[in-house]
């Protein structure tokens, strides 16, 4: 495990290191706008596996991802109104969309399902590693399943115990601000359910779609 600090000075350098133990198949903890995430090539069916058993995580439970822009949203599943909608009042934020996959799009967190979770972060360092890298990566809370989210690094490699020793790449970005995790919508209905209500409430997003 190699351990970094971010400072504004390096994040280019971490941006670029932390993409390449992506692209070998790495499991990478980094910072969001939210919470720390744990990240890996969210299309990589072993990838994936090692992150569902590295948090404890049962494979039926979903796992979301981050891309860098709406072109990246395109690729991974069809676009409707309510997501046009959501996606330019709310992103880059908290909030993970959940839509119709493409049919070739079968792999990592994509796997045996017919729906993907997908967002834009707001934060510019997990926003570049995602323009960097080009593919999505992998956003769940950085915790074993059921335990709390931590907001310090420190605290969440001491959750993970020995286990933490199957992270390959840790972004230190000091204690992050209280936060709930992003919520996320189901768009794949009409109109859309709320699945998991976050840092953004279901009250600003039913308002924002009853505008349309």
């Amino acid at each position: 495990m190699k351990i970094l600090t971010l400072e504004k000075d390096t994040r280019d350098e971490v941006v670029r290191e932390a993409s390449q133990v992506l692209s070998r198949g790495g499991i990478v903890l980094y910072p969001t706008d939210t919470i720390y995430g744990l990240g890996c090539d969210a299309l990589s069916d072993t990838a994936v596996k090692k992150i569902y058993l590295l948090k404890g995580r049962l494979e039926e439970k979903n796992i979301s991802c981050v891309v860098s822009d709406r072109a990246h949203i395109e690729k991974l599943g069809v676009i409707t109104r309510n997501i046009e909608i959501l996606a330019k009042h709310f992103l880059p934020g908290a909030l993970t969309l959940v839509l119709q996959k493409h049919d070739h799009i079968t792999s990592g967190i994509a796997h045996g399902r017919d729906t993907v979770g997908v967002r834009i972060p707001d934060h510019p360092f997990s926003l570049s590693l995602a323009r960097t890298f080009g593919k999505p990566i992998t956003a769940t809370s950085a915790n074993i399943s059921g335990m709390p989210t931590e907001n310090t690094v420190e605290k969440i490699l001491a959750q993970f115990g020995e286990k933490a020793e199957f992270i390959d790449f840790v972004i230190d970005a000091g204690t992050l601000p209280s936060s709930l995790p992003s919520t996320v919508v189901d768009c794949t209905v009409s109109p859309p359910r709320i699945l998991r209500e976050g840092a953004l409430s279901s009250q600003d997003i039913f308002a924002v779609l009853h505008k349309k």
